[in-house]
C-alpha cells in the first residue's frame, strides 16, 4: 500500500466531506458525478498533447464550472436540466479523445501507482484551500440557500458566493480523479453528506460527521483494498454505501 497515496487521498476526504453537505442540501446530488465527467476530455486532451492529465482535468473542471454558474445566471434553464446536458455531452467526448482501453479504464475507475510531485504539492494545497472557504463561508452558504434576498440585504454577493462554491466544488472533483477517477468520485462527495443529513441534528454537526465517514471510509477502503489486491476506489464507495445503509438503523 503506498502510504503517501493514502495520506493525500485523505485530504481529499476531508474536503469532499465538506463540500458533499452543501451539495446534499442544494439538492445537487447528481452534479458531483456529472461535474466529474467533465474531467474526461480535459484529461483526454492533455495525454493526448503530452500534458499531465491533472492539469488537463482542472481546466475541463473550471470551464465547466463556470459554464454551469455562467448559464444558471442567464437562463431560466433548470440547473440540473443544464448539468444533464452539458456533462452527458463532456462524457462522450472525452470516451472519444481515450486512446486505449486501459486508459478509459484507469480515469472512469481511478489507479493507485507512485504520486508525482505535482500531484502532491496540488492536493495539500488545494485542500486547505477548500477546506478553509468552506468553514468561513459555512454561514453565507446557509442564508443563502434559505433566501437569497435576505442574503443580498445581509451584504452578502450571492452570485459571487455561488461561484466560489462551484469553484471548491470542482477543485474537490479533481483532487479525487486519481484515487477514485470520474464514475467514482462523486459519490465520495455525495453518500457521506447524505449519511451525516440523516444523524446529524444541525449544521455543525452535519460537517463532522460528513467528514469522519469520508476519512473513514477512504482509510479503512485502502487498506482493504491492499489486503484484497485491488483499487481503493470502488472499496471505499462500497464502505460509504455500506455506512449509509446502516444509517437507517437509527430513527430520525
Amino acid at each position: 500500500m503506498h502510504v503517501d497515496a493514502l495520506l493525500l487521498a485523505t485530504l481529499t476526504a476531508i474536503a469532499a466531506g465538506l463540500v458533499g453537505c452543501f451539495a446534499v442540501m442544494r439538492r445537487m446530488a447528481l452534479a458531483s458525478d456529472a461535474l466529474s465527467h467533465v474531467a474526461l476530455p480535459g484529461i483526454g486532451v492533455a495525454l493526448a498533447i503530452g500534458l499531465h492529465p491533472l492539469i488537463g482535468a482542472l481546466v475541463a473542471l473550471v470551464f465547466g464550472a463556470l459554464l454551469v454558474w455562467t448559464l444558471d445566471e442567464q437562463t431560466r434553464i433548470p440547473t440540473d436540466t443544464i448539468i444533464g446536458v452539458v456533462f452527458s455531452a463532456a462524457l462522450a467526448i472525452g470516451a472519444m479523445t481515450m486512446t486505449s482501453g486501459d486508459e478509459l479504464v484507469n480515469v472512469l475507475f481511478g489507479r493507485t501507482g507512485d504520486i508525482t510531485l505535482l500531484e502532491s504539492a496540488f492536493t495539500v494545497l488545494a485542500a486547505a484551500r477548500i477546506v478553509s472557504f468552506m468553514l468561513r463561508e459555512r454561514h453565507r452558504l446557509v442564508v443563502a440557500l434559505v433566501s437569497p434576498d435576505m442574503a443580498r440585504t445581509s451584504g452578502v454577493n450571492v452570485r459571487r458566493l455561488n461561484l466560489g462554491y462551484l469553484m471548491m466544488f470542482a477543485l474537490t472533483v479533481a483532487l479525487g480523479l486519481r484515487h477514485l477517477g470520474v464514475l467514482l468520485m462523486g459519490s465520495l462527495i455525495i453518500i457521506p453528506a447524505a449519511t451525516a443529513r440523516r444523524l446529524a441534528t444541525h449544521l455543525s454537526q452535519m460537517l463532522t460527521i460528513s467528514v469522519v465517514i469520508a476519512a473513514g471510509t477512504t482509510i479503512l477502503g485502502f487498506l482493504l483494498a491492499a489486503q484484497l489486491r485491488r483499487e481503493p476506489g470502488p472499496v471505499i464507495v462500497t464502505l460509504a454505501s455500506l455506512v449509509f445503509a446502516l444509517s437507517f438503523l437509527r430513527r430520525r
